[in-house]
């Protein structure tokens, strides 16, 4: 009888030993936004299709938006981002904000645009970037991708901040200002339509400032991050003409220890679920596999290129 019980055990042994790693999940999270921004429920939308879809356990989580976003995958301490390409362009070239190069950071997909949308007062008669001299105008806070944007659009338009007020102030302080009259110009970069700015011009006539073609494109030569775009008529209360303004891309990336095949994996998970992903945002309806490869700035990651290559999308280089 113990004999029949040694021989049973090592059988059964045998056999969870062979099914453990058929039946093992990869576990990956991914870093998103705060829960009142875009990032978190694509994010959490994201995350469902990818474990619906694969064997992979996605999970999402709130994070600081793209720069600690990024930092976090600089040091492997997460798997998955959401970052603007144009943090990730700054982080893998060591540039303002970051000291050292992230030279593992690897992209996994272009996901939608985030314009640069510069708002004003429809009383303060700013019409082109020029007009900002003088005036108060919020640049985004401290070190942030907003104001490294601004940055970028000032040293293309031959601006300084010497030659306004500027105010380092985040999203909310932004309108929060403009509600309380303290400001007359104020920058956001975010998709749209932006809460922040909707709650805005329900309460005051606001106006957004659109870009004359010939910056847009001297701006896309400049900083290969930015692609001209535009924000629709209607949008936002009261402004029902189209705005002309520049984009930046939202993005996901990844780190160069991540598998080839956990990223090609949570790609055919992703894409095999994309209409559950449009439906948990409006923007999340601009993430095609058409333009999975707009505006990367980083490397490709080897998953996600063989996920690319075999549905026949291309980048714009090739």
């Amino acid at each position: 009888m113990k004999k029949s019980l040694s021989l049973l055990a090592v059988v059964a042994a045998a056999a969870l030993g062979f099914s453990g790693p058929a039946c093992a999940k990869d576990f990956v999270s991914i870093a998103t936004g705060g829960t009142a921004g875009t990032y978190f429920p694509i994010g959490g939308a994201i995350a469902k299709a990818v474990t619906d879809g694969s064997d992979i356990q996605a999970t999402a989580e709130t994070g600081n938006a793209s720069v600690a976003n990024i930092n976090l995958v600089g040091k492997g301490e997460i798997e998955i981002a959401f970052v603007q390409n144009d943090i990730a362009f700054w982080a893998y070239n060591g540039k303002l904000m970051f000291k050292e190069p992230l030279h593992n950071i690897r992209a996994v997909v272009s996901l939608y645009p985030e314009h640069v949308q510069l708002i004003t007062a429809a009383s303060s008669n700013i019409k082109t970037l020029n007009d900002l001299k003088g005036k108060r105008v919020g640049i985004g806070a401290p070190g942030s991708g907003v104001e490294g944007d601004v940055q970028a659009v000032f040293q293309v338009a031959g601006l300084k901040y010497e030659d306004m007020k500027v105010d380092f102030l985040d999203f909310a302080a932004t309108t929060n200002r403009f509600k309380d009259n303290q400001i007359d110009a104020g920058f956001v970069v975010a998709g749209y339509p932006t809460a922040s700015i909707m709650d805005l011009a329900a309460t005051k006539d606001i106006a957004l400032l659109s870009f004359d073609d010939a910056l847009l494109s001297e701006l896309s030569k400049a900083h290969p991050y930015f692609v001209p775009s535009a924000v629709p008529a209607g949008t936002y209360k009261g402004i029902d003409t189209e705005t002309k303004t520049p984009a930046v891309m939202a993005v996901l990336v990844t780190h160069d220890k991540v598998s080839e095949e956990v990223v090609y994996n949570f790609l055919k998970g992703m894409f095999a679920n994309l209409k559950d992903v449009h439906a948990s945002h409006a923007k999340a309806r601009e993430i095609t596999l058409e333009t999975a490869l707009s505006g990367l700035t980083v490397p490709l990651h080897p998953g996600a290129a063989k996920f690319f290559k075999e549905k026949g999308v291309k980048s714009a280089n090739e």
